[in-house]
Parts: C-alpha cells; structure tokens; sequence
C-alpha cells in the first residue's frame, strides 16, 4: 500500500481560509487555538500517523484481533498497543477536552483534522479513541461530578478506554426493544444483566480498565424508548474514591469475523449483573445516548473523508506512474512503451471524483465541526442555539454522504489500479472492505436520511436547513455580479432554489400520506448532499482566489469545482426524480411467499 501522506496543505487551506477558523476561535476566546500552535498540532500529528499508525494499517486488517474463548481476552495486531501507548504519551487523547479536566482544551475543529489523519493512515486502529471519545462527551454532559472525577479523567488520559454498549441481537437499531436488565442494590449500584452485539473495543489490550456506557431497563420501567437508562459499567469494578478492585461480571463471549476493520475488536459482550452506576436520572438515557451517539456519527462522517483521500492518494500515484495503453489523441510520451494511465479521459474522471468529493468534504465536515465548537463554548444563548439547529441538520448529511462516497471512491480508486486493485499487495481492496462499514454502524444511511427528512425537516420544521439556505442565498447575492465566480453562482442558486421546491413539495405529500416520508429520503439525503458541496466548492474557489495562494493552487481549486459543477452535481436530477416519484413506485411485498 502506498504510504499515507497528511494533506496539510489542503487541510490548513480548508481550517483556515474558507471555514474561517483562526477568527471564530478567537471570538470563542479558545486561548491555546493560536495559528503557530495549531500548525504544529498539525504538523505532529501528520508525523504521528504517517511514521506510526500508517505503517500497521496492513499488518491490522491482515493478523486481526485473537479472542481467548477461555479468559474473554482480546488479543489487537502486533503493533497496536504500542501505538495507544504513544497515542497517549503525546497528548492526543485529551487534545479537545476541558483543561479542568486534565484535556489541551484545543478546538472539535482541529480536532477533527487529526481524527481525518488517524483515520486515512489506519482506520480500524482509530476506532478506538472514537468509541471513547463518545464516552467524555456523555461524561462531560450527563455524569455526576464524583463520574467524571474517577471516569472521565481517567478517559481523557488515557489510562482507560470507553465504549458505546447499545445493540442488542434481537432489537438492532431498535433501541425501543432493548431487554438489558438493570437491578437497583442496596449500595446505590445496579446489577447489570443482558447481552450487547458489536461493541468496537469492547475488549482489549490497550488498558487494564475499561468504561462501557450501557443502555439498560429499571424493573418499573415504561416500556419502548421512554424507559431507558444509562449506566457506567466498568471492566474492573471501580468505587467512588476511584479505587479499582476486582474483574466486574462482564466478558467478552465472542468477537466478529468481519469483512474489514479487522484490527478493530468487534466483540459481543456478556453482562451477568455486572456492577454499574446510573449516569443522569432514570429512563432518560436516551439523551445521553444522542449525546454519544451524534458525537459518533460525526466522526463516522471523518472515517469516509479519510478514506476518500486515502484512496485518492493511491489511486493518483499509481496512475501517475502506470503506463498501460495510449492516449486516443497519440502517444504523449512515445520513448515508453504505453502512456500513463492518467492520460486516458475515464481514469482522470475517476481521479476527479475522489478530488472533489474528497476536498468538499473536508470542508463540509469542518463546518460541522465548527458548530460543535460554538455549541460548546458560545456566551451567547442565541448563537448556541443557531449552532445546535445547525449541528443537528449537518449530522446527518455529514454521516450519511461522506460515507455513501467513501465508498464510491474506494471503488474509483481500486478501478484505476484494474487487475492490481484486487490483490492484497497494493491495499486498494482493503480501503474498499473498511470502507463498507461506514454506511452502516453509527446508524445506516437510510435511518440518517429519516432523521434528516423525517425529524430535522418536518418535525423540527428545517430550523437548520433555513440557517444553511440563508448562507448559500447570502454567498450568492455578494457573487452575482463578480466575473469570476457567476459560472458557479448561477448553477448554484437554481439547485438551491429547487432545492426549498422539492422539500415543500414532500412536505405537502406527507401531509396526507406519512410513507412518502420513508420513500423519498434517501434520495433527498443525496440531493441535500450534492447541494452542500455546490457550495463549498464555490466558497472554496472564492477562498482561493481571495488568499495568498500560489496559481497552480488556485487553478486547481478552479478546475476541480467546474468538474464538480459539470460531473457530478447534475446527479441531483436523478435524485429529484427519486423523491418525485412518490410512495406509489415502491409497490407492496405480499408477507406469504
């Protein structure tokens, strides 16, 4: 496999220049986000990812977890712990959280570019610090002061991991039918009893102690989603001082055999009244849920960008050097036997493909970032509340397409190599195998599209797609009369405008029929998505144009928009004519065979 190489260019032109971070953090008085210490935080993480997680991506998915059946042990690939061990002697399992927690206090944003870095370099290893990740945004959130001064720290750290404990094999994505047993005792505890399927690191061997947050039902419970709990169930029972005693009554029964990620332990865990302690009140842990769970999904989003480039970087290289075939117009390099690859029309297309929805991408995600950023830090109420709208209808598209396109452009990528893609050496079909899992865990993209249309749009009455309509409509207007840019304003304010067309038009035909809800929202998602990076790539040209960039940079950033504008934006008229073509195209499956 090629090696990774961190795009800091394109990474610091994104933060920078189009998301306008070093001004945002500034007015969000993050004091450590300086521009030179953020640089570095760059630039040693590129170091890091490069020289220490790329090098085990291979040996990852090619040794994969080892579970000893007889101790519920798991055993990662060789290589793996030492990695976590630098991980956290460097700082990065703390890098955004609150310094009175003993985090670096850095901006979700920047942030978010290092996860980019960990996930591009070695995917199945960063699954790790994501799951806990997830569990200091439901301790910071939702614990008791006396949880996040023995759990939390401890996470934030690193001297303990932390999981997402939710699915069950009978209720999937189903929360509603979870059947987890949680049984008050005498000590103020509870005896945890049930069983959870595809719990990432739910075992292993980075720290001795690990934190699953579990969802669970109290004995006088409601039934459905309004009767779940939260608990911390630690691996090794853990008191209230912060003292650690003995193995808790969780096990690893199994782990799964999986199409990729393989270095990533997928375990199914066995709770047989283990020791837990309830986070928040009872029956409300469906909010502490969402708090994981969204924090999750953004980064699921950041797993399919860093794929994307991945994938892109491979595909470029190879077919930079590749000579196979002769371009339609006449031999461009007549001393070889054949022309490079990239001289044939198709394989540039793919190529582009990846570029432009690789670039877009990152910027869309950092938008979303950004929002977290405000959320979290704002003084003002009103812009808080403007950022969680926002946040919550970025979620989904971010989620739901970046992984939709990791995908397609693993598949590019692994084309461009032909025969070669499909054999292990080059590592082309192992981004396409890690990258299917995207789609699906964090919520699959049909349950983001539902939550997109189904509950950002019509429940919650689009409150942040306005905002984000309002953003585009705004650009427009300050472009329209600039020479420069009207080849992309035009195409952008009609798909916009189509755009509020469609949405209303859904709006009316659910009014009276709630399926057409379901039959139009996976193309709706795409079309949302295909619209958000019209505009990223118009502001990203702006930027380009407006910032101290040399031509070659601003060139490409102009080529690659007009080949996103010409390519793959039109791709929204087949997914308008999806969502037009209503529930009656979807005809009913007779039950009985």
């Amino acid at each position: 496999m090629n090696a990774y190489k961190a795009p800091l260019q394109d990474m610091r032109f994104a933060l920078y220049d189009v998301i306008g971070g070093e001004a945002l953090f500034k007015k969000l008085a993050i004091g450590n986000a300086q521009r030179d210490i953020m640089d570095a935080v760059l630039e040693e993480g590129a170091r890091f990812t490069e020289t220490v997680l790329g090098p085990l991506g291979p040996i990852g998915d090619q040794v994969g977890c080892v579970h000893d059946k007889s101790t519920g042990a798991v055993t990662t690939p060789p290589g793996f712990r030492d990695a976590y061990l630098k991980f956290v002697d460097g700082g990065w399992s703390g890098l955004t959280a609150p310094e009175s927690m003993g985090g670096q206090d850095m901006p979700e944003t920047l942030g978010a570019i290092i996860k980019e870095m960990m996930d591009a370099s070695n995917l199945a290893w960063s699954n790790y610090p994501l799951l806990s990740h997830g569990a200091i945004e439901a301790l910071k959130h939702h614990g008791e002061q006396w949880q996040k001064d023995v759990f939390l720290r401890a996470i934030i750290d690193g001297r303990w991991t932390g999981t997402m404990c939710l699915t069950e094999p009978h209720a999937g994505s189903d929360l509603g039918m979870l059947k987890t047993r949680a049984e008050p005792a005498a000590d103020n505890t509870y005896a945890i009893t049930g069983t959870k399927i595809f719990i990432t690191g739910g075992e292993h061997d980075f720290t001795d102690n690990i934190i699953h947050l579990v969802l669970a039902r109290l004995p006088d419970a409601p039934a459905g989603t309004k009767g779940i709990s939260l608990f911390i169930v630690p691996k090794l029972k853990t008191a209230r001082d912060g003292t650690v005693g003995e193995r808790n009554a969780v096990r690893c029964g199994s782990i799964e055999h999986k199409m990729g990620i393989h270095g990533s332990s997928t375990c199914v865990m066995n709770f047989d009244g283990a020791q837990g302690y309830l986070i928040g009140k009872p029956n409300k842990g469906l909010a502490a849920m969402f708090t994981m769970m969204n924090t999750a999904r953004l980064a699921v989003g950041l797993q399919g960008l860093g794929l994307i480039d991945r994938a892109y970087q491979g595909a470029l290289a190879y077919s930079k050097d590749r000579v196979q075939g002769r371009s339609l117009s006449g031999a461009k390099f007549p001393d070889k036997p054949a022309d490079p690859l990239v001289v044939h029309p198709d394989i540039r297309r793919m190529l582009l493909t990846c570029k432009a929805l690789g670039e877009g991408s990152r910027v869309l995600a950092l938008h979303a970032a950004t929002m977290v950023d405000i959320l979290e830090r704002s003084v003002d109420d009103a812009d808080r509340k403007a950022a969680d709208d926002m946040l919550g209808f970025l979620t989904p598209i971010v989620k739901g397409m970046l992984t939709e396109w990791s995908v397609e452009c693993t598949y590019h990528a692994l084309q461009c190599f032909g025969g070669h893609g499909y054999v292990r050496e080059w590592g082309m079909e192992q981004l396409a195998r890690d990258a299917r899992i995207t789609t699906i865990y964090e919520g699959t993209t049909q349950i983001q599209a539902l939550d997109l249309l189904g509950r950002k749009i019509m429940v919650l009455q689009g409150a942040g797609m306005r905002q984000f309509l309002g953003m585009i409509q705004k650009f427009c207007e300050e472009n329209m009369t600039n020479p420069d840019m009207i080849e992309f304003i035009l195409p952008l304010a009609e798909v916009t405008k189509q755009w509020g067309e469609l949405t209303m038009e859904v709006g009316k035909k659910a009014s009276t029929n709630a399926e057409e809800i379901g039959a139009a929202a996976v193309d709706y998602l795409f079309y949302s998505g295909y619209v958000a990076l019209a505009y990223w790539w118009a502001r990203s040209v702006a930027a380009a144009e407006a910032g101290n960039h040399d031509a070659a940079f601003k060139q490409g950033k102009r080529e690659t928009a007009r080949f996103y504008f010409a390519r793959i934006l039109p791709r929204v008229n087949v997914h308008s004519a999806g969502v037009r073509s209503g529930v009656q195209s979807l005809p009913e499956i007779p039950f009985a065979n």
